[in-house]
């Protein structure tokens, strides 16, 4: 009897061994691997995988800590950089056990009385230095590390902040891994609680408008920010955001639909045949009703609809092989897709440290422990608090490039028609018209009332990128509530 007894317990320890070893991956642990692909293919190479450490930057007697600094710019036309103010700073998270989250300021080359926006890159745990010094930014940052001014930086329109986020991302800190974020509810309120201190900071700010960008997974962070903004000015919970509208640029919004469009799009762009098309469709029901499961449920059910859903794309990029699903233009070169090495030597300088004020901390462009952590957040849908702002007049703009596959046009246009709001039927039979940049096409526009929908011609998943000038007139004109068709259209040309 005890022989017997050994012998099926040593059989069952076999059994749980075996069964561990070929099981398929959790989800966290397939989140790990989408983020060590994701960072690999920037070619970036961070010490750790989230900014943690010793705090040494320190300074009780203030929330938020902020400096002046000055870079080397050389070239380009513009004003010097002596004559602008640009800033860099810490916030002291006061719903955080130690968190500090860092923020570039850049105020306007154009007039201080333009608006403040406010930049998010997505990943999810990427920092927005990567916006700052490819896209968007005043500077452009090149392979020797030598910076110019970049002529449709988003600064010659706006008063314009980068903010690193969520906690452990770029320069943003914790001491205590409990203030990771894993929701929009933590990340928004963050957000909040940065934007009212960062107007009490710079009062003669907060008259003006403001407007809440960025792309990819800040499709999540940003409407979630505005709905938080929107509620805090109605509560009256501290000073008036005079938050006028967002932008969401190749974003992920709403998983549901969106995920459901990644066999659309890439048999319409020829990356699938059509049997492939046929076989990986019948992924797509299961992948709808886990994302709904995740809505309803939350927790591990969002984890499962992580799974089944990434498989989608998963079955695609077997089949594109080396094609950059950020641009599909592009081939990527041993798994590297862009090489954004050179902002992380620079911003793990020195001298570049001194003159920012943060200490001797690593920069970390993208954290794979923040990208992990938000694994639970990841298929939930966050179109649904856009509807009561656009029916209180916030204006909303959704732009894509074309050539981009992972948050791609036909999924963002999908969910921006399907959103239920008293201007859904007219937005759609509204027409789409040229959006024009100098005399030339540069996307396909449709709009009513506060909502636009943009698909950006020759640009892929980084718009700012891919196309400076049209970008920096899309935020002109949208800004100015005037991003509709002209044959007038205003020039946007270096000052």
């Amino acid at each position: 009897m005890a022989s017997t007894s050994s012998q099926k317990l040593l059989l069952l320890s076999l059994f749980m061994l075996f069964s561990a070893f070929y099981a398929k991956p959790s989800s966290s642990r397939l989140a790990k691997l989408q983020a060590e692909k994701l960072i690999k293919g920037l070619n970036l190479s961070p010490k750790e995988a989230v900014n943690g450490g010793s705090n040494e930057v320190e300074d009780e007697s203030s929330r938020i800590v902020e400096k002046q600094f000055r870079f080397p710019v050389a070239g380009g036309p513009g004003p010097s950089v002596q004559e602008l103010g640009h800033h860099a700073g810490y916030f002291k998270l006061p719903h955080a056990i130690a968190a500090r989250m860092f923020y570039f300021f850049f105020e306007s080359r154009n007039s201080k009385k333009d608006p403040v926006v406010i930049w998010l890159t997505g990943g999810p745990g990427c920092s927005s230095e990567l916006a700052l010094f490819y896209e968007n930014g005043p500077f452009h940052l090149s392979k020797n590390l030598s910076l110019v001014w970049n002529d449709y930086g988003w600064d010659k329109a706006s008063n314009i902040l980068f903010v690193d986020q969520p906690t452990g991302t770029g320069f943003s800190y914790t001491t205590d891994d409990k203030d990771i974020r894993h929701n929009e509810t933590s990340v928004s309120n963050d957000l909040y609680d940065f934007l009212q201190e960062f107007f009490k900071k710079h009062p003669k700010y907060v008259e003006n408008d403001f407007y809440i960008t960025g792309e990819s997974y800040a499709g999540h962070y940003i409407p979630a920010f505005a709905v938080r903004v929107h509620q805090g000015n109605k509560a009256k919970e501290g000073i008036h955001v005079n938050l006028k509208g967002f932008a969401i640029g190749n974003g992920l919004t709403n998983p549901e639909i969106q995920y459901q469009a990644y066999p659309d799009y890439a048999l319409n762009t020829s990356i699938i045949t059509h049997s492939d098309y046929v076989s990986i469709k019948k992924s797509v029901p299961s992948c709808v009703q886990s994302t709904r499961s995740c809505d309803s449920k939350g927790g591990d059910a969002c984890e499962d609809a992580y799974d089944v859903c990434t498989s989608i794309f998963n079955q695609i990029m077997s089949i594109a092989g080396d094609l950059n699903y950020n641009d599909i233009r592009k081939k990527c070169q041993r798994d590297v897709c862009y090489d954004f090495s050179a902002v992380e030597k620079f911003l793990n300088l020195k001298s570049v440290q001194d003159a920012l004020g943060v200490g001797n901390r690593d920069f970390v462009l993208c954290s794979s422990t923040a990208y992990d952590a938000m694994v639970t957040d990841w298929m939930r849908n966050y179109e649904v608090g856009i509807p009561a702002l656009l029916e209180d007049g916030i204006r909303v703009l959704v732009y894509a490039g074309e050539y981009d596959l992972i948050c791609n046009w036909i999924g963002n246009s999908n969910w921006v028609h399907a959103m239920a709001w008293s201007g859904q039927k007219k937005f759609g039979v509204a027409p789409t018209v040229p959006f024009v940049v100098d005399g030339v096409e540069a996307g396909q526009l449709k709009s009513h009332g506060p909502l636009s929908f943009l698909k950006v011609h020759n640009a892929g998943h980084m718009v700012p990128m891919d196309q400076p000038k049209a970008s920096l007139q899309m935020l002109k004109n949208w800004m100015q509530g005037k991003l509709t068709p002209s044959k007038a259209a205003d020039k946007v040309s270096p000052k």
